[in-house]
């Protein structure tokens, strides 16, 4: 099995696509990831670490290898997966990808979505596998839950960060091309 941690250490914006094609485990679930963000900490408006260490962000500085769990729009569970140095800030949101393991597990999470459907959107994933809030700062190397580097896609495409207002010119979004569980790209809603 590959090492993790070597994986997760350099600039975010290169880290991110190395982790297409890792799966992610927590139980009998296993989800191999198809499109992530990069995160750069206090260099990066889009950032939750952008104005400092909190209460919410603390798992983000470090070290590399844990699992940044936050709520999205008060009741929905995304999650990150911490890269760099400690104490450098830097995190991949996990925006989709593909139930691989436990697919009768991931349909109870989720009745009524397609297959496709079932880990495609931050939430989603998170739903997929049963990641709570309570995960937040989970040790991917030692366990439940889990990370596992895979071979590169064969292509990978890049663009802007989905929903955006700090920064969303920058490229930091990454896919597998063609990928038919990629989430669909939407800017920032105007003020």
């Amino acid at each position: 099995m590959p090492d993790l941690i070597p994986t997760l250490h350099g600039p975010v914006f290169e880290v991110a696509p190395r982790l297409l094609n890792a799966v992610l485990r927590y139980g009998e679930v296993g989800v191999r990831l198809t499109e992530v963000e990069a995160y750069a900490g206090p260099d990066d408006p889009g950032s939750h670490a952008h104005r400092g260490r909190t209460r919410r962000n603390k798992v983000m500085f470090g070290p590399a290898g844990r699992l940044y769990c936050y709520f999205t729009y008060g009741m929905h569970v995304c999650c990150n997966v911490v890269t760099g140095e400690a104490g450098d800030p830097s995190a991949v949101l996990l925006r989709a990808g593909e139930v691989v393991e436990g697919i009768d597990i991931a349909r109870s999470r989720r009745p009524g979505s397609s297959d496709r459907d079932l880990a495609r959107g931050p939430a989603r994933l998170c739903r997929a596998l049963g990641i709570e809030l309570a995960d937040d700062g989970a040790d991917l190397v030692a366990g439940p839950i889990t990370l596992t580097p895979g071979a590169p896609p064969s292509a990978v495409s890049s663009g802007p960060r989905v929903g955006l207002r700090g920064a969303p010119e920058r490229p930091w979004r990454f896919w597998a091309t063609g990928a038919p569980t990629v989430s669909s790209y939407r800017p920032a809603k105007a003020l």
